[in-house]
């Protein structure tokens, strides 16, 4: 079949990138999850091996959440089961810690936790491949670690594994996914040898995004040319009339796919009612994830309450663990605002000015692509800025209470994301201003 199937050159351009991944490194593998984009490129990686005759064999690195479609489980072993002769597999189901989103009462939840066997969704896969708690040789593991640690702690060991070896990860990752995405790929400032989609992440150990360009429409056109096997969920999400763009086999309680939970009721029952009993919250979500009942918007503030007083008061409700996670949040965003200040729009600072908030000019945010002043907010922060049309980008205590309407734990509403080099700079605030936080606490 010729694989020269598309217009523009994006096939290519992956061919080239794979040349250069087996030249430049000692050991590959392959991040597959069971999705459309991993699928796609654990094919890909395999044709061209088979195609270019090399013989040592490819890591498969899987990562299983224990909650997902059957499809996605039998999909994952029918890849496993066909490509032995290719793949070195490595099915992972380790307790892991796992951020949900259907609930303010848990931040994570726990894939094959052994303290709740009885309510796992399925059963641990039988296969000599698969690592659980019995069979870990996995020495970078730790005790319901995050799922990003243990994605990348992997490395690591399959680094020590091959006594030191250059190692390299393939992802699936595409850049057209999400403005976060794009910009952790194209505007990378240190790449691997110049190049932006390889990434370091210890010595040794990279990651490395081959499908960095292709589009959503490029990956089913490839496996339609090439008749690659994947995940038949897919098909059942077109049946239901789910947009490609909202289609996900990820975990169910996360924020990208808590609003098509109510799918697992309609294409996988059975999974769907261990689901129920398996998250607090999941119900819940699935019914109402698309109505005025998870709906921040639409809340109205209680009688009697400032935005300040009704975030205080949700705040008093959560649990510990919660709270102050949030109060960490808002704390880091509130001195932000305080002392450093966010680049504004010139339009919307005057309009500030003109109605009468208290600000001032902080120098220039190198942020910002045209060079936008600095705004800092002089004493509280205002309770809310409806009345500012020109921008939503500044602070206010309705936008921290819509965090918590909206169980977004890591306030991704108030522009936090969850980046390593965030979660450094919090903590450095943190000690930085202690003494802040430990006024803010006993507020509370």
């Amino acid at each position: 079949m010729d694989k020269r199937y598309l217009e523009s050159s994006v096939f290519e351009a992956f061919q080239d990138r794979l040349s250069y991944v087996f030249s430049e490194f000692d050991y590959i593998y392959v991040s597959f999850s069971g999705g459309k984009d991993s699928g796609l490129l654990l094919n890909l990686v395999l044709d061209y091996k088979r195609k270019y005759n090399i013989k040592s064999k490819i890591g498969v690195f899987h990562q299983d959440f224990e909650a997902q479609y059957s499809m996605t489980t039998e999909y994952v072993e029918k890849m496993f089961e066909d490509n032995l002769e290719d793949i070195e597999p490595y099915w992972v189901c380790l307790p892991m810690a796992t951020r949900t989103a259907v609930g303010n009462h848990e931040m994570f939840w726990y894939p094959w936790d052994d303290e709740k066997e009885e309510l796992w969704v399925r059963r641990m896969p039988n296969k000599e491949y698969v690592i659980n708690q019995e069979s870990n040789p996995f020495t970078y593991y730790k005790y319901k670690m995050k799922q990003e640690s243990l994605a990348k702690q992997f490395g690591r060991w399959m680094r020590d594994k091959h006594k030191g070896a250059k190692i390299v990860c393939l992802l699936g990752t595409r850049a057209s996914e999400s403005l976060q995405r794009y910009c952790a790929i194209v505007n990378k400032q240190h790449g691997y040898k110049g190049k932006c989609w390889i990434t370091k992440e210890f010595k040794n150990v990279w990651t490395a995004s081959p499908l960095y360009d292709w589009a959503l429409e490029d990956v089913w056109v490839a496996n339609y040319k090439f008749d690659y096997e994947y995940n038949k969920i897919y098909d059942l999400f077109y049946k239901a009339g789910l947009p490609p763009r909202k289609m996900r086999v990820a975990s169910p309680f996360n924020d990208s796919a808590k609003e098509s939970l109510n799918l697992y009721k309609i294409l996988d029952p059975e999974v769907w009612v261990k689901l129920v009993a398996r998250v607090q919250g999941a119900n819940f979500t699935s019914i109402y994830g698309k109505t005025k009942a998870m709906g921040y918007r639409s809340v109205k503030l209680p009688e009697g309450h400032t935005w300040k007083s009704f975030t205080y008061f949700l705040l008093d409700t959560l649990p510990e663990n919660i709270r102050n996670n949030y109060i960490k949040k808002f704390s880091t965003s509130i001195d932000f605002w305080n002392n450093k200040g966010g680049g504004l729009p010139e339009i919307a600072i005057c309009e500030l000015i003109r109605k009468g908030y208290n600000i001032e000019r902080n120098g220039i945010s190198n942020h910002t692509k045209d060079k936008k002043s600095r705004v800092i907010f002089l004493g509280d922060i205002p309770d809310d800025t409806d009345d500012i049309k020109f921008t939503k980008d500044i602070p206010s205590w309705k936008r921290m209470c819509y965090c918590i309407l909206k169980n977004d734990h890591m306030c991704k509403f108030m522009g936090f994301s969850p980046t390593k080099e965030q979660r450094m700079k919090t903590e450095y605030i943190k000690k930085k201003y202690e003494k802040f936080f430990k006024i803010g606490v006993k507020m509370l």
